[in-house]
C-alpha cells in the first residue's frame, strides 16, 4: 500500500472478468480471458446491486500457487465505477486514513492496537485521542443508491450487538465509535438499513447520542486507486425517525414450477404459467407478522395471494417500510417491469389493473428489479417531488 501525490494505490495488478453467478457466498464463478473460472469473494454480503449477470468484477491473483483459487474478487464495477469489494482490507485503509488523520472526527486519534477485545466482543482498532480511549469498529458500505447508501444488505446481529457495547462503554467512561466505510462518490447521506434490519436500525437511533457513526465517502479511481478526497456523509435522522416503523409496504415474491390452473376463491379459477409471481401488498402495522404469515404454509385462505401461495414457494418477502402509502405506486412500477399480469388479482379496494404481476426470470437477478427495489428503499426518500422532503 502506497500513497503518493494525493493517490493511494492499495491493489496489486489486477484483471477483469465477467460476472455469471454465485454459487455460494465466497465463491464467484466468471469468464476471464475466455474461459470460465472461479475466484474467491471475500465479502459475504448479498450484493444484490452488484452482482448482476454481465458486471465486471476486478481480479487480483494470488502469488501462493497452493491456494485452491487463484483469484480474488477485490472490485465489482457499477455505472462504469469500481467499488471495493474486498472485505479483508479494509481495516488496512481504515489504519492508513487513521495514521494520516484523513477521517473527519478521528483527527488526532493514535492507533494503540488492532483487533481489540473488550467484554464478550472483539473491536477493530483501540485508539487514543488525548485522554480518551476510543474503541472503533469499522463496517464496509456496498449497498448504494442514486445519492444515498445504507448498511447492512442483511440482517446483521454482531453488529446490533457492537453497537450495544460501544454505547455502554459511554458508562465506564470510554468512547465508541463506528466507520462505515463508502466507496461511492455519488453517496451524500447514509442511512441504516431499516427495511431489511429493523433492530439493528433502531439500535442506531437509540444510541445516536452516545456512539460517534461516521459515515465515511471515499472515491475509487478506474485503477483502483483511491484519491485523498475524504468525506463524511450525512445522516437524515429526521427522515429515520419517521421511517424506521414495522409499517409500509412489502413486495412478495413466489416462485411456481410449473403452469397450473389455481382457485383463488371467489376470485375463480386462474390459469398461471410457470415462473416468478410478485404481489405487491401492504400492512399499515405489524409488517414482519404480515410477511411471515405469507411464508407459513399452514393457515386460512383469505386474500387472494394466500389461494396461490398454497401452490407456490416463497422466494423472497422484501418489506419496503414507509409512512406513506406505496402500495399502489409498487403495483404499478412492477408492472412496467414484468412480463405479464394476472388482471383483478388482489386489488378488489382500489382502481389498480392488479397487484399481481409475472416474470420469467428471478427478478433478484434483473437490473430493472433491482432499481425498482432501490428506488422505493432509497431513492424516493430524496426526490424533491415527493413530500417527504418537500413537506407538502
Amino acid at each position: 500500500m502506497e500513497f503518493k501525490r494525493g493517490v493511494l494505490n492499495f491493489f496489486g495488478p489486477t484483471e477483469k472478468a465477467v460476472f455469471l453467478k454465485r454459487p455460494n457466498r465466497f465463491v464467484v464463478i466468471c469468464q476471464l480471458n475466455g474461459k470460465t473460472t472461479k475466484a474467491f469473494l471475500p465479502n459475504p454480503g448479498r450484493l444484490w446491486e452488484l452482482l448482476l449477470p454481465g458486471a465486471v468484477l476486478y481480479l487480483e491473483k494470488s502469488s501462493q500457487p497452493e491456494r485452491k483459487l487463484a483469484y480474488t474478487v477485490v472490485a465489482i464495477e457499477r455505472e462504469g465505477r469500481p467499488v471495493m469489494a474486498h472485505t479483508h482490507r479494509t481495516n488496512d485503509l481504515v489504519e492508513h486514513l487513521l495514521r494520516n488523520e484523513m477521517i473527519p472526527g478521528l483527527e488526532g486519534a493514535e492507533i494503540i492496537k488492532r483487533e481489540i477485545q473488550h467484554g464478550n466482543s472483539r473491536f477493530d482498532f483501540l485508539l487514543k485521542r488525548g485522554e480518551e480511549e476510543v474503541y472503533l469498529e469499522v463496517k464496509s458500505c456496498t449497498l448504494f443508491g442514486k445519492n444515498a447508501a445504507m448498511f447492512p444488505d442483511a440482517v446483521t446481529a454482531r453488529g446490533k450487538k457492537h453497537v450495544e457495547e460501544l454505547a455502554e462503554m459511554r458508562d465506564h467512561g470510554k468512547s465508541g465509535a463506528v466507520v462505515f466505510l463508502i466507496c461511492w462518490p455519488k453517496a451524500n447521506f447514509f442511512m441504516p438499513d431499516y427495511h431489511t434490519d429493523p433492530e439493528f436500525s433502531q439500535t442506531l437511533l437509540a444510541v445516536r447520542d452516545r456512539v460517534n457513526f461516521l459515515p465515511v465517502g471515499l472515491e475509487l479511481n478506474p485503477d483502483l486507486s483511491f484519491t485523498s478526497k475524504v468525506r463524511l456523509l450525512e445522516i437524515p435522522w429526521e427522515i429515520l425517525e419517521k421511517e424506521v416503523e414495522d409499517r409500509g409496504s412489502y413486495i412478495l415474491i413466489l416462485r411456481l414450477p410449473a403452469g397450473k390452473k389455481i382457485n383463488i376463491g371467489k376470485f375463480g379459477r386462474k390459469e398461471f404459467e410457470a415462473g416468478f409471481y410478485l404481489y405487491a401488498g401492504s400492512a399499515r402495522k405489524n409488517l414482519t407478522q404480515r410477511l411471515q404469515r405469507h411464508k407459513r404454509e399452514r393457515k386460512k385462505l383469505f386474500w387472494h395471494i394466500d389461494y396461490l401461495r398454497a401452490h407456490a414457494e416463497v422466494h423472497l418477502a422484501l418489506p419496503i417500510r414507509a409512512s406513506d402509502p406505496l402500495e399502489c405506486e409498487l403495483a404499478d412500477a412492477l408492472k412496467k417491469i414484468s412480463h405479464w399480469e394476472i388482471q383483478g388479482f388482489g386489488c378488489s379496494d382500489c382502481s389498480c389493473s392488479s397487484h399481481l404481476y409475472g416474470m420469467r426470470n428471478d427478478p433478484i437477478h434483473t437490473p430493472e428489479f433491482i432499481s425498482l427495489l432501490q428506488y422505493f428503499r432509497m431513492d424516493r426518500l430524496f426526490d424533491p417531488c415527493r413530500s417527504l422532503k418537500c413537506g407538502g
